[in-house]
């Protein structure tokens, strides 16, 4: 049964308006959660809303302010928040559509169901997904969702559609700001196509089942074991990862562990002896890495 929608309110297209809920799509209802307790007499810590003289403020009396500066502030009230572009608290106004694959994944925030709002919304609902999914596009307007007027990006997604929030531009940093030092170079022809290959032999389709919260897992360990008063299992020691000496060696060695039937011949590059070549040949695809190693 579908939960509580987080947001009711209308789609429209030019003319074309109908009604739809949002629903959350990720939850994180799951995850275990901490809390803080006094080590002596076990009491949970809560925190209060307090004044900067240590006097608790009641919450009808805190309001919203921006620090113009220091110890000055210019008071904001919600009511008027609330009047900051009415229609689009209640209205994603579609006003275009783009490839997927012009939008950059750092824009992309947080995911939402789009279910109709009963059957009258119904006709629409589909016509526009199925345009949106015969298209390959993503449609993009604008709402507001907890008080912040976002981006709105919208796509098919099964039988229905999904809306992602977008963040704007000032809220993403530039990427030249931190690969302006790496410098260009040559890459090496034979290590491209070993880590081609090992990209190959690890390739298949998304399974987010295959893919556990580790850190979750051993934090459910550590509380039962307590409860069960029994010593905690802390598995296996993570191995700490060593630095790459010869990058040719730990990629033949990474294509072992992924069960590669053989690798890619190397570039000529050394005058081998005829019979050191002949006698070359007759090993096997696993005894030639000492070989290659001498000649990286």
């Amino acid at each position: 049964m579908a939960q509580h929608a987080y947001w009711t309110g209308h789609i429209r297209l030019s003319l074309v308006t109908f009604p739809v809920r949002l629903y959350n799509a990720v939850t994180e209802t799951q995850k275990l959660r901490l809390h803080k307790y006094d080590r002596k007499s076990g009491q949970r810590i809560h925190y209060q809303n307090m004044n900067e003289e240590g006097d608790t403020v009641e919450p009808e009396d805190i309001i919203k302010g921006y620090e113009y500066e220091k110890g000055s502030f210019v008071p904001v009230e919600d009511a008027e928040l609330n009047k900051l572009r009415i229609e689009s608290k209640h209205t994603i106004d579609l006003v275009q559509f783009s490839p997927l694959s012009s939008i950059d994944p750092i824009y992309f925030d947080s995911p939402y169901f789009i279910a109709p709002e009963g059957e009258i919304a119904l006709e629409a609902y589909n016509v526009v997904r199925e345009a949106l999914q015969r298209t390959n596009m993503v449609a993009l307007g604008q709402v507001v969702l907890a008080n912040r007027e976002r981006i709105a990006s919208i796509k098919a997604c099964s039988k229905g559609l999904i809306m992602e929030t977008l963040r704007y531009n000032y809220e993403v940093r530039h990427a030249e700001d931190y690969f302006g030092d790496i410098k260009k170079q040559e890459v090496n022809k034979d290590q491209l196509k070993l880590a081609e290959q090992l990209i190959r032999s690890k390739t298949a389709d998304f399974n987010p089942l295959q893919f556990k919260d580790m850190y979750q897992q051993g934090l459910q360990e550590i509380i039962n074991a307590k409860l069960e008063h029994r010593k905690i299992d802390f598995g296996h020691e993570p191995k700490q990862p060593g630095n790459v000496v010869n990058i040719m060696d730990a990629l033949r060695k990474s294509l072992v562990h992924a069960g590669s039937a053989s690798e890619p011949k190397p570039a000529k590059k050394s005058r081998a002896k005829p019979k050191a070549k002949k006698a070359a040949t007759k090993k096997t695809s696993h005894e030639k890495t000492p070989r290659g190693r001498k000649r990286a």
